[in-house]
């Protein structure tokens, strides 16, 4: 009497199968981790922009006037964690300013998701987030 021996495990076409799958599942994930960390980004830069927009105004407020400078914004009292940076590329936010303005611009990668068309802002067209004096 003898016994009949099975194969036991997977097949080589069963094995690529599952293999693809996995590839295939992992190339989605990744894609939208990707457009989720681009998003994140922007937002940090929307919010960066609204918040120099604040100390922009609480500084007018203050002085009856916008006559202080990006550079003098950055070491004052309104931005006590100094001017936000871009959290990609750790550069400044590009910001002008003159007695009776101010325009603060980020660059974003959300392609279209931005609003440069403030007239305020000379720091190019392209996809930036502005913030211009509100009085």
């Amino acid at each position: 009497m003898t016994k009949k021996l099975r194969n036991k495990g997977f097949s080589l076409l069963e094995l690529l199968v599952v293999i693809s799958i996995i590839g295939i599942l992992i190339a989605l994930g990744t894609a939208a981790f990707s457009t989720a960390q681009r998003k994140s980004r922007d937002a940090k830069r929307r919010g960066d922009v609204k918040s120099i927009q604040n100390a922009f105004e609480q500084y007018t407020a203050d002085n009856n006037g916008y006559g202080v400078s990006c550079a003098a914004m950055a070491t004052s009292t309104y931005l006590p964690g100094g001017m936000p940076v871009d959290p990609q590329s750790g550069a400044s936010y590009s910001c002008g300013s003159s007695a009776s303005s101010y325009c603060v611009c980020a660059s974003l990668e959300e392609a279209g998701s931005g609003n440069a068309s403030d007239a305020g802002c000379t720091f190019g067209t392209g996809n930036y987030h502005c913030a211009v004096n509100l009085q």
